[in-house]
């Protein structure tokens, strides 16, 4: 990135700051965002001096772009809170003090209490991620199924409609889950960057950044800047640190693309195999019953732990969840059976 594009985004970064600052309620926070204006215009100060140096000419007023002035736009209208993977790929620092996003595997610094090392479980968000997966296969795969036989189509056309329906919606869920993913790191990768190098082009002035966002925070001024003297001392540390106290980003949190395309793709071709079993029984004359019945059980199964993540009832969640299961599935059959009636009248 030259010395025009540094100050581009840099007189960016600002317009926007100033955005979040009007419509942004808490003082706390509306103080944050107009410091971190003064300090990307700054920023954009030093590249401008740079740029004249090499005889570059800059536009002069600076115009934001139409995506920034989109964006601006919708700050006016949702809340800067509601728009925050949106700000963080626009350059906007200081997000994590809306996420609490902790640092460099500490929890988020406050005045008077000592800091604490912390660890996540680790897999808890793919096995999340992995039961509603398949319960997604599951719903999806048994209204289709029971769709088909409202209908009154026989179990060898349901077999080959389930088995559409199953690779389908499993490619569907894989090609989501790896372009959500891919794009998650790309964003990342490219902010990881534009705060490469303006560390070390301007380290004090990212300090200064840090110290105001853990100020923000109820930090005393002195200890947040002694804080994010520390922190950034090291330069590996320091991206990792910025990272997640400027942008709300979590290093940690970015797997693989193809790991969660893989995943997503088994997990709902599992689910929706369960609804589609008994058709592959060379007598599948009682194919739907048995498929009616292992469905509301795999519903039971699954409704019981969302609630490892709900933390209401395991009862109540897995009850729900078959209601939910049985008025879809309730749906689609009275649709196949009312088109079957009328093309079979036809």
């Amino acid at each position: 990135m030259n010395e025009r594009d540094s100050w581009r985004e840099e007189q960016q970064s600002a317009f926007l700051y100033r955005v979040i600052a009007e419509y942004e309620p808490a003082p706390e926070l509306r103080t944050l965002f107009m410091k971190l204006a003064e300090t990307a215009a700054g920023q954009a100060h030093y590249w401008q001096r740079l740029a004249a140096d090499k005889g570059m000419t800059l536009p002069s007023p600076f115009r934001p772009a139409l995506r920034a002035r989109l964006v601006a736009r919708l700050v006016k209208w949702l809340g800067p809170q509601r728009l925050l993977p949106m700000l963080a790929a626009m350059k906007v620092r200081g997000l994590s003090v809306y996420t609490h996003t902790v640092a460099a595997g500490h929890d988020a610094p406050v005045a008077g209490r000592p800091e604490m090392r912390h660890r996540r479980l680790a897999g808890g968000g793919s096995f999340r991620a992995s039961v509603f997966g398949v319960n997604d296969g599951l719903v999806s795969n048994a209204s289709l199924i029971l769709g088909v036989a409202g209908a009154a189509l026989d179990s060898h056309v349901i077999l080959l409609t389930g088995i559409a329906g199953l690779l389908a919606g499993a490619a569907s869920m894989a090609a989501g889950e790896y372009v959500s993913m891919r794009s998650q790191r790309e964003m990342f990768e490219y902010q990881i960057g534009l705060e490469r190098d303006e560390l070390a082009a301007y380290p004090e002035e990212e300090a200064e950044e840090l110290a105001l966002i853990y100020a923000a925070r109820g930090v005393a001024s002195a200890e947040a800047r002694q804080l994010a003297d520390t922190l950034t001392s090291d330069p590996e540390r320091a991206l990792d640190t910025l990272a997640r106290e400027e942008l709300g980003l979590n290093p940690r949190e970015l797997g693989s693309a193809w790991g969660a395309a893989i995943s997503s793709f088994i997990a709902f071709a599992a689910g929706a195999l369960i609804p589609l079993t008994p058709f592959f029984w060379p007598q599948p004359q009682h194919g739907l019953i048995w498929s009616i019945a292992l469905t509301a059980a795999a519903l039971f199964v699954t409704g019981a732990a969302v609630s490892l993540f709900t933390g209401r009832g395991m009862l109540w969640s897995a009850v729900r969840m078959v209601l939910i299961g049985v008025l879809a599935a309730g749906v689609t059959f009275l649709v196949g059976h009312l088109f079957g009636v009328a093309l079979g009248s036809a």
